[in-house]
């Protein structure tokens, strides 16, 4: 029974030691955000005396974190949206259709994971800039899905792969055609797994600066991590404010993960094992 209990606590030390370290910045970015440029600057460890709006009001008005936040917006969801019905599509194609080249044609893929995107950065700038798709949403969404469809596809394909093919061919018998299969049978069934790379790939376009700086030079077109990047030189002096900009940029993920938790892990387990 020691030993168990020994055990236990092994595990559980260093666990809530992750954990405390995984949410201090944040309670300690949320303090300084309420406290004025005087306090922070007497004792920036010290909590805020009163709730104080003030940082986060002008950082939200005056900075321009409300058309950041925009941008962010229109960015993700129109990227999210292609990643999933392109992937989804692909990873059916992939996973359940057998044509020649489908397994040469998913390595290739598999292989485009591991390429990072600071090799490709320079050329693809310069054909996106010819192709007048600098500083423009479409150019960015059109950057996000070609970096991330990679890891869409092969996420839907191990969950595809694992669904039984008598449910396939039990629809083509009742008359289906594949796009019929696809869109009335696999795209529900693919719920699960498009529920987590939707909400992953959501993360990875929210939390990108290199991309969103590359493609969106203008202040104009600024994702809100891009912005909150400009705003440590801006307001290196007023540090209440800047942790106002980290505060708006982080409460987006934290909601998403306080209640899509379950979703994502599940997700994620889905297409790991044989059904």
């Amino acid at each position: 029974m020691s030993g168990t209990r020994l055990t236990k606590w092994v595990v559980a030390v260093p666990m809530a030691a992750l954990a405390l370290a995984t949410i201090y910045p944040l309670v300690f970015t949320a303090n300084v955000a309420m406290k004025t440029r005087h306090e922070y600057v007497l004792d920036r460890f010290s909590l805020f005396e009163s709730l104080r709006w003030d940082n986060i009001v002008k950082a939200w008005t005056s900075v321009g974190m409300s058309r950041y936040f925009l941008n962010s917006v229109i960015v993700v969801a129109c990227s999210v949206v292609l990643l999933l019905l392109l992937g989804s599509m692909a990873g059916f194609a992939l996973g359940r259709l057998r044509f020649r080249g489908s397994r040469a044609l998913f390595l290739g893929i598999l292989a485009a994971l591991f390429i990072p995107f600071q090799v490709i950065m320079v050329p693809l700038a310069r054909i996106m800039a010819g192709a007048g798709l600098i500083d423009t949403y479409p150019g960015l969404v059109l950057v996000y899905v070609a970096q991330f469809l990679p890891f869409t596809i092969f996420l839907m394909t191990s969950y595809y792969s694992t669904v039984p093919a008598e449910i396939a061919d039990a629809a083509r018998i009742d008359g289906n055609s594949v796009y019929g299969v696809y869109w009335r049978i696999m795209l529900p069934m693919g719920a699960p797994a498009l529920l987590s790379v939707g909400v992953l790939n959501a993360l990875f376009c929210w939390n990108d600066v290199l991309i969103a700086l590359l493609m969106m030079p203008s202040a104009e077109h600024r994702t809100l991590m891009v912005g909150v990047t400009s705003l440590r030189g801006q307001y290196s002096d007023n540090i209440p404010t800047f942790a106002s900009g980290v505060l708006i940029a982080a409460i987006p993920v934290l909601v998403v993960y306080l209640f899509l938790q379950r979703q994502i892990a599940d997700g994620v387990t889905a297409g790991s094992t044989k059904g």
